[in-house]
């Protein structure tokens, strides 16, 4: 992939866009598929690095999957399910910088028998695991932070998974919660699960608990706060997996600042996934929101002003970066509230978007939890927006480029991690994306 990309914004902008497959719904389904008996068919699976990684961990631990079909959205992946058991006997598991697939390993190896180590990138090596270490040793699994910081490298000496009931604290990830769901079903005895501390992301729990019902496997819930799941199964199934509303996101937020109309297909009204919260703030921004069955519209406003305003992200985090550079169009200034949880991301993202906005010119005020962006008065400077290796600072950022001339995005090729064909779907509604030095 070329070092940086200058962008060009079109004439104009109505477009339509076939989303790939949800990141978050691919990980979950690969999981569930590979722990139930008998063989699964994900339609729509994503493909890109965080679902390869999640695949090719899945692949060491015993798990054979196949690519039957290739369609816009994804792949068609069959995958024969182990039963419960993984057959290799102990691993060594590189999920690089998918948060995810180490969350949600981290609990599934327990129900192996073996030695498991999961490592991955330098940002990885700093990212925290130690509250859902906490949690399975209170379970009594063997789990540690091989260096002792509560990070990974991560060691688990699996010898199953016990039921029981324990705490797991939610204060800094919902994935900790989410990947001690994903492997319960199949722990020796019910467990019971008691979330500490304001659960983050709630909208995720609650896409785990669907795609663990779609397989078959039923929790019982007091709210966010206590969760039961008894000894169980998974049936294999056909899944078709949504499109991810995260890379939706992007380009309703372009038809938002640009003032235009775009129409993504693969997600609609009834979808599973907590980020299209981002829609009821772009309707508070004064954009016109059409929710069909598979398919979404959205209008800007004419003039591409937005209102401003405060917004609780903590439901849909990853859409701070976006809403963040939206307010540079806004009538007034933005307030991001209660994304604290972004600083321990593939970047401190909280930081990282308040340096880059600043650099283009933007009054920028960061908080421990968020940030206030105030609107520009005429365009951004041009230059060079660093991406600090995040896939959704390159997207996030790449929105300048609808509306104004001169934004070049530095390490482009990062947007691999959940959407490699992001910038020919930008070039596919219009927007100029020349390749530079």
């Amino acid at each position: 992939m070329a070092a940086r990309i200058a962008l060009a914004p079109p004439p104009a902008l109505d477009a339509e866009v076939v989303v790939p497959g949800s990141k978050s719904l691919t990980n979950r389904a690969l999981l569930c598929a590979a722990l139930a008996e008998g063989e699964s068919l994900l339609r729509g699976a994503l493909v890109a690095e965080d679902a390869e990684v999640m695949r090719a961990a899945l692949e060491r631990l015993g798990v054979r999957s196949e690519a039957r079909g290739q369609r816009r959205s994804g792949v068609d992946l069959a995958v024969d399910g182990v039963a419960g058991r993984w057959p290799s006997a102990g691993a060594e598991l590189d999920v690089r910088l998918s948060g995810t697939a180490l969350r949600f390993l981290c609990a599934a190896v327990c129900l192996g028998r073996g030695r498991f180590r999961l490592d991955g990138t330098e940002r990885m090596r700093e990212r925290p695991i130690e509250d859902q270490l906490e949690a399975l040793r209170a379970l009594g699994v063997d789990a540690r932070s091989e260096r002792g910081n509560g990070c990974p490298p991560v060691v688990v000496q699996a010898d199953g998974l016990p039921g029981g009931s324990v705490a797991v604290a939610g204060d800094r990830s919902s994935q900790y919660l989410s990947g001690l769901l994903l492997a319960a079903p199949y722990a020796r005895a019910p467990l019971t699960l008691e979330v500490t501390g304001a659960l983050q992301s709630r909208p995720f729990v609650d896409m785990t608990l669907a795609v663990m019902a779609t397989f078959g496997a039923h929790v019982e819930r007091d709210g966010y706060r206590r969760f039961r799941v008894p000894a169980g199964r998974y049936r294999p199934r056909v899944y078709q997996v949504e499109g991810d509303a995260m890379a939706a996101g992007y380009f309703w937020a372009a038809a938002a600042l640009r003032g235009g109309r775009v129409t993504t297909r693969g997600v609609g009204a009834d979808s599973v996934q907590g980020d299209v919260a981002l829609l009821e703030g772009l309707e508070r921004m004064g954009c016109e929101v059409t929710r069909g069955a598979d398919a979404i519209e959205l209008r800007g406003p004419a003039d591409g002003r937005l209102r401003g305003g405060r917004f609780d992200l903590n439901a849909c985090p990853d859409q701070a970066q976006t809403v963040a550079v939206l307010a540079l169009g806004a009538d007034a200034p933005v307030h991001i509230e209660h994304v604290w949880n972004l600083r321990i991301k593939e970047t401190d993202r909280l930081r990282a978007v308040a340096i880059e906005l600043r650099r283009l010119g933007a009054s920028v005020e960061e908080r421990h939890d968020g940030l206030s962006v105030w609107p520009l008065e005429a365009a951004p400077r041009p230059g060079v927006v660093a991406t600090y290796g995040d896939h959704r600072m390159a997207m996030a950022f790449a929105l300048l480029g609808v509306r104004w001339p001169g934004v070049v995005i530095d390490d482009p090729g990062c947007v691999g991690k959940t959407y490699p064909r992001f910038w020919d779907d930008l070039a596919s509604v219009g927007v100029g994306v020349e390749v530079v030095a």
